[in-house]
């Protein structure tokens, strides 16, 4: 019964709670199976941490993105989940699901890869390296959410805080520990992740999303686990109907400040019409008005 609730709740949970649930599993599974049948826990994680050696790297393409998630201790998962946490309520108030897949998927894997070409890039880093962790993907999530919506206040303890003060700082401390760490490579992965988290958010401001591509990939393989059976489209059938036209008469009026009040009533009607519809079904009008109200606030 315990098991069958739990599995239902699951089910019902929003996608970062999946996230969560997932990575806290993997993380049980890899530390757990090792000690129960006495063997080092590398044996098992070798085949799916980011290697930097390119030929061990061409024999397990996957790791591009498992290594997102494995943990290399307790405080590393802890911190990382709890980022996610908090940061997810602020994307899936705006964006579907799927996109907050996306950013954080991608994320990952671009973190991966700047981590593997800057160890070839920079002869500071030395020998073969492993990467492991969710925090180039959880940076990517913060990153783009706090570019995206800079104003947006955020309760941190005791103090007020806007999203753009929590991402400067996580971006900074990442910069100005970078030469003295011995955990430089993970650093570099954790800029990548913010670096694709900013590109993805100014692109989308634009009315660019870099991120569909991605999408339509995770349809596809979606669609391959679905059982569902087909079903074939119905024929379309054009009708024509003759519209009456009317015409209004307008007047030249001086148009009247918005006020504070009618900004957050347009604001959350459209946060009510994403939660019911989901980010896509906003037109560009409604998409800039939200954006320019999250900078201004």
């Amino acid at each position: 019964m315990a098991a069958n609730s739990f599995i239902n709740q699951y089910k019902t949970s929003n996608i970062a709670i999946k996230l969560i649930v997932i990575n806290v599993v993997v993380y049980l599974i890899f530390n757990l199976l090792p000690w129960i049948v006495q063997m080092d826990n590398s044996v098992l994680t070798r085949y799916f941490v980011l290697p930097t050696e390119l030929s061990r790297l061409v024999t397990q393409p996957w790791s591009i993105l498992t290594y997102a998630f494995l943990h290399g201790g307790f405080l590393h998962i802890l911190f990382n989940m709890l980022f996610l946490y908090v940061f997810s309520k602020f994307v899936l108030n705006l964006f579907t699901e799927k996109r907050f897949l996306t950013i954080y998927l991608l994320g990952g894997i671009f973190g991966g890869l700047t981590y593997i070409i800057a160890y070839h890039l920079f002869p500071a880093f030395e020998g073969n390296g492993i990467l492991l962790g969710a925090s180039a993907a959880v940076n990517a999530i913060i990153i783009f959410i706090a570019t995206y919506s800079p104003n947006t206040p955020i309760r941190f303890f005791v103090f007020n805080l806007k999203l753009w003060h929590i991402a400067a700082f996580v971006v900074l401390r990442d910069l100005l520990t970078l030469e003295s760490s011995s955990n430089a490579g993970g650093l570099i992965s954790h800029l990548g992740g913010a670096a694709f988290g900013y590109m993805y958010a100014m692109q989308l401001a634009k009315g660019n999303d870099i991120g569909l591509w991605f999408e339509k990939i995770m349809d596809t393989v979606a669609s391959w686990f679905s059982s569902k059976p087909k079903t074939k489209k119905a024929k379309m059938h054009t009708v024509h109907r003759k519209t009456k036209k009317t015409t209004t008469k307008s007047t030249k009026t001086r148009q009247r400040p918005v006020t504070k009040s009618e900004q957050q009533q347009q604001i959350d009607a459209i946060l009510d019409k994403i939660s019911k519809s989901g980010y896509d079904s906003l037109s560009k009008a409604e998409k800039d008005f939200l954006f320019k109200a999250g900078k201004d606030n």
